[in-house]
């Protein structure tokens, strides 16, 4: 029953920012932050490192971030999706709004 309502209270968060904790040592027990994709009754799945546009077709040169560098170094970033475990779970986190 207590999971039921887990799965239920994270489904609400689906496509907002949050984080979740997980029960495990080490690096991963700091808890992991991204975008919340998909929940069902095994895992939770989480975007953790969004991955850059394809580049300009047009010209690299032209076109470059807010931080004046080309999109052309940032075209290989595909990206990182993070599932855990439901039962690894420990606490989530989610803005209050």
């Amino acid at each position: 029953m207590e999971k039921e309502r887990l799965l239920c209270h994270l489904k609400k968060y689906t496509g907002e920012t949050v984080t979740i904790f997980t029960s495990s040592g080490g690096v991963s027990g700091c808890g992991f932050t991204g975008m919340l994709l998909s929940v069902n009754c095994d895992f939770v799945r989480i975007l953790v490192k969004r991955g850059f546009g394809p580049s300009n077709p047009l010209s690299n040169s032209i076109c470059c971030n807010t931080n004046g560098t080309s999109l052309k170094q940032n075209r290989h970033t595909v990206g990182s999706v993070c599932d855990i475990p439901v039962c690894a779970i420990a606490s989530f986190c989610h803005n209050a709004l």
